[in-house]
């Protein structure tokens, strides 16, 4: 697992021991960011349920101003940490160890970029968004990038929150929802 591109373009990035984590496959992380690539530039991004911190790592070595690194595990925080270090990326993040409901209710601040990849199967995903829609932290034309498996249906989101395009990698599933604002989709 590495980074793509950017400032830590090539660093190889910690990952955490077991099968409790499933990182994103470089071939779904590329295809990500080619998606949102012109969304990245300077702005605010959410990496929920952040696992080893690899998107929101890459958001920020691809310009993006500032990430906020969400993961319930003490020692999935203490990976994100040094990967951040060892990436030099430390002042653009911040990681917070703990529940990603606990994180949404009492969040006092908006994302333009999020990344969601919960555990498979599990209703995190679909009570993350509802949580998300619900507070509104995504500023106007956010974009929430969640990663599923391909048959998992996903919940229409209430306005201002509009489910985009899908995309298929095998097993993977990419959705992207936006928080209406203007005609972009």
């Amino acid at each position: 697992m590495r980074v793509i591109t950017g400032i830590a373009r090539g660093r190889k990035l910690k990952e955490l021991p077991g099968m409790e984590t499933r990182p994103t496959t470089d071939k779904v992380k590329e295809s990500v960011f080619n998606i949102v690539q012109f969304d990245i530039e300077g702005r605010r991004v959410l990496d929920l349920f952040a696992g080893t911190g690899q998107m929101g790592i890459e958001a920020l070595s691809r310009g993006a101003a500032h990430c906020t690194f969400v993961d319930l595990r003490k020692e999935a925080a203490a990976v994100v940490r040094e990967n951040l270090a060892h990436t030099k990326l430390s002042e653009n993040g911040k990681v917070i160890q703990g529940d990603y409901l606990a994180f949404l209710t009492g969040c006092r601040e908006k994302f333009d970029l999020a990344f969601l990849d919960p555990p498979y199967n599990t209703g995190m995903l679909e009570q993350a968004l509802a949580t998300i829609a619900k507070i509104d932290i995504m500023t106007e034309h956010g974009i929430i990038v969640c990663e599923s498996p391909a048959e998992a249906v996903l919940p229409e989101l209430p306005p201002p929150y509009v489910m985009g395009r899908q995309y298929r990698y095998g097993k993977i599933k990419l959705t992207l929802y936006h928080r209406a604002g203007g005609d972009r989709m």
